[in-house]
């Protein structure tokens, strides 16, 4: 993806790994309507053609935050109707993320308070610098989270914890996120971004059609019965048995050697 964005910065730091930086440092990397559409086409066009992205770190510009949530400057005044049509943006932008078929992983490096933890809890799992704080500060301003954060947090952390913390607007660290189930683990702030990158290495190296249909899976069949989820794996399976990469894994195997796929 070579386009230029004015809120984000793209690079390929390892083959197969599309780094995703929301670049601005100025107002805490807070999300505002153009970094809304920018997520927007960034993520709906991976969805469309991931090319050879095999998985993605987001990721915050600068030590200060990750996102600290909306940026309230440019939503200072607006009307109800404006309010309105910028939060369906934020909308198609949460679906966007939830809905990348490609392995997404949340580096958060600093703040991530109301949508900035939202924007995270989109992500597949998270990683968190040790420095990196977390709150869901919505109710404090007069609404409740609107990109999905009642909705996430509670299936990463259980109800009661969600209403906790969705409620009261309490600030938590990252080892009580991590404790809580939001965050998969911590790390030193400088060794962050390298810690992302290693396990976005391991998933990259897998075989692609099985990682992406392994993560609908796991996703979709949460919200299903347990016989429709197993139904719906074994559909998921199945995509997997014609590819060239499933003969390459079993052959590689054999051969004592390590598999090389290719997405097909």
């Amino acid at each position: 993806m070579t386009e230029k964005f004015e809120t984000l910065t793209l690079a390929t730091p390892r083959p197969h790994i599309l780094r995703v930086t929301m670049d601005r440092p100025e107002a805490a990397n807070a999300m505002n309507t153009q970094l809304s559409r920018d997520l927007i086409t960034v993520f709906e066009a991976l969805a469309l053609d991931p090319g050879d992205t095999r998985c993605i770190v987001l990721t915050g510009a600068g030590a200060r935050a990750f996102c600290a949530g909306g940026d309230l400057k440019e939503r200072n005044g607006m009307s109800d109707a404006a309010w309105g049509r910028q939060h369906l943006i934020f909308e198609r932008m949460v679906r966007a993320l939830l809905d990348c078929p490609v392995p997404l992983i949340a580096a958060v490096n600093g703040a991530a308070y109301g949508g900035g933890c939202e924007i995270a809890a989109c992500a597949d799992f998270i990683y968190a610098a040790d420095s990196a704080r977390f709150a869901m500060t919505e109710a404090s301003l007069g609404i409740i989270p609107g990109a999905g954060g009642t909705q996430t947090l509670a299936r990463a952390m259980g109800e009661r914890r969600a209403k906790e913390l969705v409620l009261s607007c309490i600030p938590f660290s990252a080892q009580q996120a991590a404790e809580w189930g939001l965050v998969n683990a911590v790390y030193p702030a400088d060794d962050l971004a390298e810690a992302a990158l290693t396990t976005a290495e391991r998933i990259a190296a897998n075989a692609p059609i099985a990682v992406r249909q392994a993560k609908q899976a796991i996703h979709r069949g949460l919200g299903m019965a347990l016989r429709d989820g197993l139904a719906f794996e074994i559909e998921a399976y199945n995509r997997t048995v014609p590819t060239t990469d499933r003969r390459e894994g079993v052959v590689a195997f054999n051969e004592k050697r390590k598999a090389v796929f290719i997405g097909e």
